[in-house]
């Protein structure tokens, strides 16, 4: 019971730092990009007000003018109010990190900055926690209470991910649940989605009804072994172990030459799909990253 109340306890402090971090963040460098980035989904009545020279004749009220006997206006003005759902994926290989933070960490701290700058934008967050299932919905509404429950729930899942990973199931779950056009944060290391037709379709489907952006978060040491000698390794998501010596130069060349053909794939994936993505790792802070992206997003409006 003791160590239940000790988990708890690190888990808020990691939910407090994260509020901290990400409140600074976005005080002093994401304050308007987010607008600028992500626009409403079209446009509602205001009022009605009198004509006045240079207005536009087509937006003439004629019902309003009829009744008054003076010439009134139709005023419109965008549909601010968004809803932002999180994918976020908590399949065993989320529990991985080796540079002082895992990738369901990077993970927690991502959401709650785009879910943070989205509250503050009057906007609705809601989560979808999944691995090879769907691990919990949470619908979207706001409020900032809302957004560290986002951040406290992908790291407790995080801290006991497990099982495989099932992007397809995930997409199909987003597309039942949410009916309305949403802009849609897709949260995985992708490590095996790579190349398939089926889940690129999938994902263009899921593009066309949604704004859809796929954050890619990676570890450094998945990219190169360290020189160890003889370690046993093991695959988080299906728990098979194999044996390797890390000492062979011919063993890490190739394990490095593998990972970087997978992140190439990768990337020629999201840009054959025209999907926007937004590539995070452990070991570098991400903040310019997520500018980087608001930016491209703005110019492309």
């Amino acid at each position: 019971m003791e160590r239940r109340k000790t988990d708890v306890q690190e888990l808020m402090a990691k939910v407090g730092k994260i509020r901290i971090l990400t409140n600074k963040l976005i005080d002093d460098q994401l304050s308007g990009d987010y607008h600028s980035t992500f626009k409403g989904q079209g446009v509602e009545f205001d009022e009605v007000r009198p004509y006045a020279v240079g207005d536009d004749v087509r937006t003439i009220d004629w019902n309003v003018t009829a009744r008054t006997g003076a010439p009134y206006i139709k005023r419109y003005s965008e549909e601010r109010e968004l809803t932002v759902l999180f994918m976020v994926d908590v399949s065993g290989s989320q529990s991985y990190g080796s540079r002082g933070r895992t990738k369901a960490e990077l993970a927690a701290e991502v959401t709650a900055l785009l879910a943070l700058t989205a509250i503050r934008n009057q906007d609705k967050v809601g989560l979808v926690l999944f691995s090879d299932r769907i691990v919990k919905y949470i619908p979207p509404r706001k409020g900032r209470d809302s957004v560290m429950r986002l951040a406290r729930e992908v790291l407790a899942a995080g801290e006991d991910a497990e099982g495989g990973t099932d992007i397809p199931a995930a997409l199909r779950f987003l597309n039942q649940v949410q009916k309305r056009r949403a802009v849609v944060f897709l949260v995985s290391d992708f490590l095996q989605q790579g190349g398939d037709d089926a889940f690129a379709r999938l994902l263009r489907a899921t593009a066309r009804h949604h704004d859809l952006v796929c954050v890619t978060v990676a570890d450094p040491a998945e990219r190169a072994l360290p020189d160890v000698g003889l370690v046993e390794l093991e695959d988080p998501e299906t728990g098979e172990l194999v044996l390797v010596d890390t000492s062979s130069a011919k063993l890490r060349r190739a394990f490095a030459a593998a990972a970087d053909e997978a992140e190439a794939t990768a990337r020629r994936f999201f840009a054959k799909t025209g999907i926007d993505t937004l590539h995070l790792a452990t070991d570098r802070p991400y903040i310019d990253d997520v500018r980087a992206l608001f930016k491209r997003r703005a110019r492309k409006r």
